[in-house]
């Protein structure tokens, strides 16, 4: 195994496992043992933290594999790409249309619900592309 390729293992390894664990253990864990405002607040607290490392991860990622694999460096690229309109244009807005919706406003939870599921959706992708980035690192051992 040459030094790029365990780099990119190093890297796109944690970030698919912090992924994952995010989607799978911490946001259903805090939904389950806080109240719903507490819930929402720490959530508020963590997402900006989550997506800061997913695109310093995901950057790190297309910087080695620019050399080394170039399928891998423009899905890495696509993935930090997304990481940074989640955090920088989409979690504005649904923090947004939280706040809205709390406040009543008639089509706050509308928009909420379709921010909330496109951020899903984009998360969900990002785990895609990483995962079959990973399945070509591995392949190239």
């Amino acid at each position: 195994m040459d030094t790029e390729h365990a780099l990119l293992s190093l890297f796109a390894g944690p970030l698919l496992g912090i992924m994952l664990f995010f989607a799978a253990a911490v946001a259903p864990t805090v939904f389950r043992t806080l109240p719903g405002e507490h819930a929402g607040s720490y959530l508020r607290g963590i997402f900006p933290v989550y997506y800061t490392w997913g695109i310093i991860l995901a950057l790190v990622i297309s910087f080695i594999a620019y050399d080394t694999n170039i399928t891998v460096f423009v899905m890495s690229s696509v993935i930090t790409v997304l990481f940074i309109f989640s955090r920088q244009g989409l979690l504005p807005r649904i923090n947004l249309a939280r706040e809205a919706r709390l406040a009543g406003a008639p089509d706050g939870e509308a928009t909420f619900k379709r921010l909330h599921l496109l951020s899903v959706l984009i998360n969900l992708g990002n785990m895609l592309l990483l995962f079959i980035s990973a399945v070509i690192i591995l392949s190239t051992l």
